[in-house]
């Protein structure tokens, strides 16, 4: 590599690293609409169905366009992605929503964020990938701050702390398989086409999900849950699902989970903003760790 593409190596995986920054503040903005929606009286089966609903016309969209420009896949690569959208938004987003009924919300979060030690630990055993320390360092600093913002919302007790943590401890582990599957498919099937494809079976599986389990009236809600639900499909689905895919493909899996922990700090200002929620100073702390481990990942060598 000569001495003038080293430039371009550099810009481009800080530029992998920022989208993959914004793709996670957008994607963790869904908790701030989700509370809005939820004073619509509206479950969360009924939230994922809608959220779905009008995200699939942009993902069949996307998908119909890269259909035609792009060869035809084998059945073993078409099954590959409808497992990659089984495992990246529905089998993970359920699993989540079933511990939430067992555990309090900020366990839930804590255990979430062991999904990038879940990625890099799935990248040394099975896909036989060199971890650097830095990576290590980067992670270790990221998730102490994740740690730090969250645990005075750390409660135990009742009866089902551990179902509840196991279901949403499978939720963790099946996005990171998500992620990692993302990143070894990209490459072969393009960014687009995959999370166009995969998303698309992650649409119907949450729609048939609504049909399964609830009556079709809860299909008529006040308007406000329609728009909210819009701006949850578009602005905390589409855009930071292919934001998030981009980022994969140019910086790989574990750095773009890493750059991820931040999108759950990022909820504290957007909860203070619109929910009026208040910002303590360990919260500030914790942020300030998370930023600093997204500091050590943009200094990796590339």
């Amino acid at each position: 590599m000569t001495s003038a593409s080293l430039p371009t190596v550099r810009e481009s995986y800080l530029s992998g690293l920022a989208i993959a920054i914004v793709g996670a503040v957008l994607f963790s903005a869904k908790a701030i609409v989700a509370k809005l929606i939820y004073r619509y009286q509206v479950d969360a089966v009924t939230l994922i169905a809608f959220r779905m609903m009008f995200s699939l016309p942009f993902f069949a969209v996307i998908a119909f366009w890269q259909s035609r420009s792009a060869p035809a896949l084998d059945k073993g690569m078409l099954f590959k992605i409808m497992l990659l959208g089984l495992l990246g938004y529905y089998l993970s987003s359920f699993l989540d929503f079933l511990g939430l009924q067992y555990i309090s919300a900020g366990l839930e979060r804590l255990i979430l964020f062991l999904t990038p030690s879940f990625v890099l630990l799935i990248s040394l055993v099975f896909l036989k990938k060199k971890i650097s320390p830095l990576e290590w360092l980067a992670l270790s600093t990221a998730y102490a701050g994740t740690v730090l913002v969250f645990v005075h919302d750390v409660r135990l007790g009742g009866s089902n702390v551990m179902l509840g943590g196991g279901f949403v401890l499978g939720s963790a582990v099946s996005y990171a398989v998500y992620l990692l599957l993302s990143g070894e498919l990209v490459r072969k099937v393009g960014a687009m086409r995959l999370v166009a494809y995969a998303m698309c079976v992650s649409s119907v599986a949450c729609i048939a999900q609504f049909f399964l389990l609830r009556p079709v009236s809860l299909l008529v809600q006040p308007q406000a849950v329609y728009g909210l639900s819009l701006l949850n499909a578009v602005l905390c689905t589409v855009l930071p699902v292919f934001l998030t895919m981009i980022a994969v493909a140019r910086i790989g899996a574990p750095t773009a989970s890493q750059a991820g922990m931040i999108g759950p700090v990022s909820t504290l200002f957007l909860g203070y903003a619109v929910l009026g929620e208040p910002v303590t100073g360990i919260q500030l702390a914790g942020t300030a760790l998370v930023l600093a481990g997204i500091y050590l990942l943009s200094r990796k060598k590339t």
